[in-house]
């Protein structure tokens, strides 16, 4: 209740640009605000990868309905079928009413191999790749001589993972996948999915800044997390977790 109960997407504004990691159920409450604002939304829509709690926003997404916007996605290339494929399917019937061609935007999609990088203006994205079933892509996004990463879906299997750990290497915050604790973990081996203990240190082996825990067990309440914030900063002095509608200002440092 209240550190929310949406998945996935997060709203990174940076050099004129704006970027969304992305389509969670989230993704609603975001194409809201941003239609709210009255101007055209153009926007960079990165996609950790195809797994439905990470796309199913999508379809409700309202500016992707309006003919004045313009939405480019960035997403791994995937064996069976591309992204565009996959939202598709998404919206076909008899599971959703209104196909992926009655959105009016302009969608354009492109696919990065692991390790690419894209140039966005001044703002320049680095890519890593994740260990998760089916795959998973992690993003830097770096200006300025400032830079966040955001890593999920993730598992780490008792060791540091070098791509990940080369990627975070001296970020100002790392977004990263803290589904379990280490307690629990053992139950979920195989699903993909990390510990707040093992963000915490790789956090420190990379000397991040800041490290924010997210991507959360469904299965824990508030006051679970609440205990998991206390530990998590406690082991690693900074680290938060993330919560619904956090902002974070990596030029000022402030969080709220």
């Amino acid at each position: 209740m209240r550190y929310g109960g949406n998945t996935t997407c997060i709203e990174v504004r940076v050099g004129g640009e704006l970027i969304i990691i992305d389509c969670g159920t989230g993704m609603r409450p975001l194409g809201r605000a941003l239609s709210a604002a009255g101007q055209p939304v153009v926007a960079t829509v990165l996609v950790s990868h195809m797994h439905l709690d990470h796309l199913v926003g999508f379809p409700f997404f309202s500016p992707a309905f309006d003919k004045n916007n313009r939405l480019a996605f960035y997403s791994e290339p995937r064996v069976f079928k591309g992204l565009r494929a996959v939202l598709t399917d998404q919206m076909a019937g008899p599971t959703f009413p209104i196909g992926l061609d009655a959105m009016g935007a302009q969608l354009r999609f492109h696919e990065l191999e692991p390790g690419d990088s894209v140039r966005l203006g001044e703002v320049h994205v680095r890519t890593a790749p994740l260990d998760h079933p089916g795959g998973a892509t992690a993003f830097r996004i770096e200006f300025q001589g400032h830079s966040f990463v955001h890593a999920s879906d993730h598992e780490h299997k008792g060791a540091l993972h070098p791509p990940l750990l080369e990627l975070a290497r001296g970020a100002d915050v790392l977004s990263i996948d803290s589904t379990y604790t280490e307690a629990e973990y053992p139950d979920y081996v195989g699903w993909g999915h990390s510990t707040w203990e093992h963000a915490c240190w790789l956090g420190e082996e990379a000397g991040v800044g800041r490290v924010v825990l997210t991507h959360h067990d469904p299965s824990h309440t508030d006051e679970i997390l609440d205990r998991i914030a206390q530990e998590a900063a406690a082991r690693r002095a900074g680290t938060r977790v993330a919560h619904e509608g956090m902002i974070i200002d990596l030029m000022d440092g402030g969080i709220r």
